[in-house]
């Protein structure tokens, strides 16, 4: 067996620190401490210890740290003073992790439970720390043992007790105080008490991950949707992958299964697969487990039983397998804690988490899922069928009735009517012939709908059978379906002009005193109109493929000239008996003169569409031509009219059962919103939208048009969190729209994972968005992306890959020439990057080149225009930087003269003498006196780039021993400014100003 030594245990322990939380990461701190103690080496065995213990807390094997403590308390009890005053603070901070640790533990004894408490308690008090942790303590462990009164004792003397170094941070005792409060029923107590959590006001390294899980749920309860959905957005995007913030994990699958989010949870549980299994730390395990088994008994409840879950331990589960195999093992650990606890505590509140019923039917999310697959049919019973119940004449009568007015009426809930009808007429039942043969126009109406071959076979029978009943005007209705079917199905133009003309004869045929012949009459004159235009449009087409097309697009006008005009004749002819299909034919003639590039004709016709559909009667026919009104006058600059067109189809919604229809008219509304800044309604209508749209299916098309702008939407009130979370969840969708739209979703994405300040996703998203732009004639934009994702990898501390991106955006932007401040900027961060991993002399003068090169481009004439403002700035800027490059070099130097006992490797190689040292400082002075004049011919709104500039050069005077000379610089500054009208001058720079001066003058 090889033997570390003491520089490779060190070195393990810092890389250790470092690691992600984890398994492999405890494992690593267990070969360590097993070396530390082989060595014999004390200290480096207690710190090892230390490491081990703050390992195990950070994963999901928390409870093993009580080994580790109470070996590193056994070195702390032989030999006190070799602990440092900061590892004795270590020390009995973990005192309250192993106090979690054995209530988490029912291996560990009542008895000995409570006498750690007590050992707990003893060393805190003679040691001079505040009970404040220990009654804290108390309270969790007497809440899990069912002693309620000691725990409310517990919980009034946590609170009264003072705080001191030893209390923990503020966020996790309101986590705690809240906790308790939703522990005893008072939901709006726990979330008042949460709020600074919530608000980011009190955080810390898990807060507010885990209240944001925890108020999941009591938001739901108190109805408070909007903040559940987005806490639940951000909080798992914190809690993602963190083996330590399990429990929280299982929580947000919880709220998932209990708001019709199933899909979601789903994912999220796929996501932590590898966590599904036996975890060391029960208690974690418990609840981990248990916000999975709601999510997996809701997909039984739901038919889903049989789909693929997870597997465990290495064997994959159907949702129902994993549901058993997981409840039985959570049944067991309640049980063990139970029996060490002597109460049933812990097994009644598990079996209520996990019975736990939806607590909303859908609450949208905003992210994608996929759908789940429609539940498995119930198995054919062996037996013979039960007859069905008779149905109630006169309720079946009732029903019919109100089928028929909505059929008459055109209304949208008309189809779900007559569903109801044909599903309590069976085929036994003796039912009116009238009925039977109008749930058969139903149904070939929704095979003709959907382009079923057996489409005009139904239709057929449906007239047939019409006629033997002597309903003639139903008939007729039918014979126009038959011509609909045909265009449909792709028949020949002769075939359906021919089945057009035999409709337009039986309505004609009908009775003169038929009330609804004139309609039949009207509707199939409309119905020819409309097919004609598309049997001529394919008619053009056939004679441009066969080569007499020269004329295509003159005859495409004249054929659009005379469908306008037959729809004009037609609207003239029926606008004060039939308003309905007037409405049509306007809105048709606006679709026209849309497509003939004339939007402003297309307002009218779109609003006289809209208002002859409401004067019918038929609001829902509104909508089409309301939100399609809108769109127009949103391109002809008119904002304030298409909000209100958009909002009155919104209005005219309301009755719609096609969920596309319902989809698109709040996706309109909420474009034109954010358009007017109202980023908090366009959100909410987006967010529905979205919704709708995975309902008709069409999830990757209009679901990802409307996530992408509910992410702008989030954007736009700095909910960067969620609007990242909603686009990664469509952005395999988004990228499938084309490129400009890749583009644009790839550094918005950037953008947003920018701000969040995660850096390294933001520089795969702008790499990923520049190698889309690779091949334009125009390099600029591939530089910009380029230079962004230098930027980023720059602050991820990245400095090889950050230099090359730096070197590619620059080689690009001297490419198009016209571009001096990105590449100023690039050469300057390049600069810096020359000395971060370490300021020595070769990347002093690295940095000094770069420097130089940037100045040189702002020196030289941009051409024929006058100097630029913004140019004049940049190199102000340059200089600026130039000197705190310098100013750097010298702080090594003299850092190195006041610590000899640093690491050689900070400093540099060869210390520079006084001479030298001088010559720099006063070569910065200079640098900074020069960009401060650039600033002072800039203005006042350079004034504090100036002032920077004169307060640097000054501090640098008194290191050069010239202190009069520095406040010289600044007083002359004050006395300017003070002459400045009031207002003009940010009123922090006169008091700093004026304390500088008194410094360098003591």
């Amino acid at each position: 067996m090889s033997t570390m030594t003491r520089e490779e245990i060190e070195q393990g322990l810092q890389e250790n620190r470092f690691a992600p939380g984890g398994t492999a990461r405890n494992a690593h701190a267990e070969v360590l401490a097993a070396a530390a103690e082989a060595s014999g080496d004390s200290e480096l065995f207690r710190d090892a210890l230390d490491n081990l213990i703050n390992s195990y807390l950070y994963s999901s094997e928390s409870t093993k740290m009580l080994v580790p403590f109470a070996r590193l308390l056994q070195e702390y009890d032989k030999d006190p003073g070799a602990f440092s005053k900061g590892d004795a603070h270590s020390l009995f901070w973990q005192f309250k992790w192993v106090a979690t640790a054995i209530s988490e533990s029912p291996e560990i004894p009542l008895e000995s439970a409570t006498g750690w408490l007590d050992e707990m308690e003893r060393r805190y008090r003679i040691a001079g720390y505040s009970e404040r942790p220990v009654r804290e303590s108390e309270l969790w462990f007497a809440d899990v043992i069912g002693d309620d009164e000691r725990a409310e004792r517990a919980y009034a003397r946590w609170q009264a007790a003072d705080r001191d170094d030893m209390s923990d941070c503020h966020a996790c005792e309101l986590n705690g105080q809240g906790h308790y409060a939703m522990l005893r029923g008072d939901d709006a107590r726990a979330l008042e008490v949460w709020q600074p959590v919530l608000a980011g006001d009190k955080t810390c390294a898990e807060e507010p991950h885990r209240v944001l899980a925890t108020a999941l749920l009591p938001l739901l309860r108190l109805g408070r949707f909007e903040e559940a959905r987005a806490q639940h957005l951000r909080g798992y995007r914190m809690a993602r992958g963190k083996e330590s913030l399990l429990p929280s994990v299982g929580k947000h699958i919880e709220f998932c299964a209990l708001t019709g989010n199933e899909p979601r949870g789903l994912e999220i549980l796929a996501e932590h697969a590898a966590h599904v299994a036996p975890l060391a730390n029960l208690d974690d395990r418990l609840s981990f487990h248990g916000g999975v088994l709601v999510l997996l008994r809701r997909l039984k409840d739901l038919g889903h039983g049989h789909l693929p879950a997870v597997p465990y331990e290495g064997v994959p589960r159907t949702v129902a397998e994993l549901y058993e195999v997981l409840r039985a093992d959570a049944l067991d650990i309640a049980r063990r804690f139970d029996a060490r606890n002597g109460t049933t505590r812990v097994s009644e509140r598990f079996l209520a988490r996990i019975g736990g019923a939806p607590l909303v039917d859908v609450l949208p999310l905003g992210v994608r899922s996929a759908a789940l697959p429609q539940p498995e049919p119930a198995a054919a019973p062996v037996a013979a069928p039960v007859p069905a119940p008779a149905t109630d004449g006169a309720a079946l009568a009732e029903l019919v009735r109100r089928a028929r007015a909505a059929r008459d009426l055109g209304h949208p809930g008309s189809d779900g009517l007559w569903a109801e009808v044909a599903a309590r007429v069976g085929p036994a039942d003796a039912v009116d012939p009238l009925v039977r043969v109008d749930v058969a126009d139903h149904r070939a109406l929704a095979a003709a709908r959907a382009g079923a071959g057996d489409a005009a076979a139904l239709v057929t029978a449906v007239r047939d059978g019409y006629r033997a009943l002597g309903r003639q005007e139903r008939a007729a209705l039918s014979e126009l379906r038959l011509a609909s079917v045909a265009a449909q199905s792709g028949a020949a133009p002769g075939e359906i002009r021919e089945l057009l003309a035999v409709a337009l004869r039986a309505a004609e045929a009908l009775e003169a005193d038929e009330p609804l012949r004139g309609r039949r009459i009207a509707l199939a004159e409309l119905s020819a109109i409309r097919l004609e235009s598309y049997l001529r449009s394919l008619e053009a087409t056939d004679a441009h493929d066969h080569g007499h097309g020269h004329g295509h697009g003159h005859g495409q006008e004249r054929a659009h000239g005379e469908l306008a005009a037959e729809l004009t004749a037609f609207v003239a002819s029926y606008a004060q008996s039939l308003p309905d299909l007037v409405a049509e034919a306007e809105e048709m003639l606006g679709r026209i003169a849309l497509s003939k590039g004339d939007p402003e004709r297309a307002v009218p016709l779109l609003a006289a569409a809209a208002a002859r559909a409401i004067e019918a009667g038929r609001p829902w026919q509104a909508v089409d031509p309301l939100v399609l009104r809108a769109g127009v006058l949103m391109s002809l600059g008119r904002p304030e009219e298409a909000e209100e067109a958009a909002r009155s189809g919104l209005a005219h919604a309301g009755e719609l059962t096609d969920a596309e229809q319902q989809a698109v008219v709040r996706l309109t509304l909420a474009d034109i919103l954010l358009e007017r800044a109202d980023a908090a309604e366009a959100a909410e209508l987006a967010l529905t939208a979205a919704h709708w749209f995975d309902q008709a299916g069409l999830t990757a098309d209009g679901g990802a048009r409307a996530r992408l702008l509910l992410a702008r939407a989030y954007a736009h009130q700095h909910r960067n969190a969620d609007a990242a979370e909603v686009l990664r969840s469509t952005l395999p969708d988004l990228l499938e729209h084309g490129e400009q739209q890749a583009l644009a979703v790839r550094e918005f994405l950037g953008d947003l994972l920018r701000e969040l300040g995660e850096p390294r996703e933001a520089a795969e998203q702008y790499l990923l968005a520049a190698e889309l732009v690779k091949g334009w004639e125009d390099p600029r934009p591939q530089a910009g992306l380029a230079q962004s994702a230098a930027d980023q990898l720059s602050e991820a501390r990245l400095t090889p890959e950050a230099v090359a991106a730096y070197e590619r955006a620059l080689e690009l932007h001297r490419l198009s020439g016209d571009t001096p401040v990105a590449e100023v900027r690039i050469l300057r961060s390049l600069a810096w990057l020359a000395i971060r991993e370490e300021v020595s002399a070769t990347g002093v003068a690295r940095a000094r080149t770069l420097m130089a090169e940037a100045a040189g481009i702002l020196e030289t004439p941009q051409g024929d225009a006058p100097e630029s403002p913004e140019l004049r700035s940049e190199l102000a800027q340059t200089w600026h930087q130039l000197a705190q490059v310098l100013d750097r070099w010298v702080s090594v130097h003299v850092q190195e003269d006041d610590d000899e006992d640093e690491d050689e490797d900070s400093g540099p190689a060869e210390a520079l003498g006084d001479a030298e040292l001088t010559a720099l400082r006063l070569e910065e002075v200079l640098l900074w006196d020069r960009a401060a004049g650039v600033y002072t011919d800039l203005g006042g709104d350079h004034l504090a780039e100036r002032f920077q500039c004169l307060n640097n050069a000054a501090w640098t005077e008194r290191e050069l021993g010239r202190p009069e000379a520095g406040a010289a610089r600044l007083s002359a500054l004050i006395e300017e400014l003070r002459t400045w009208p009031e207002g003009s001058v940010p009123e922090w720079i006169l008091p700093r100003a004026e304390r500088t001066v008194a410094h360098l003058k003591d």
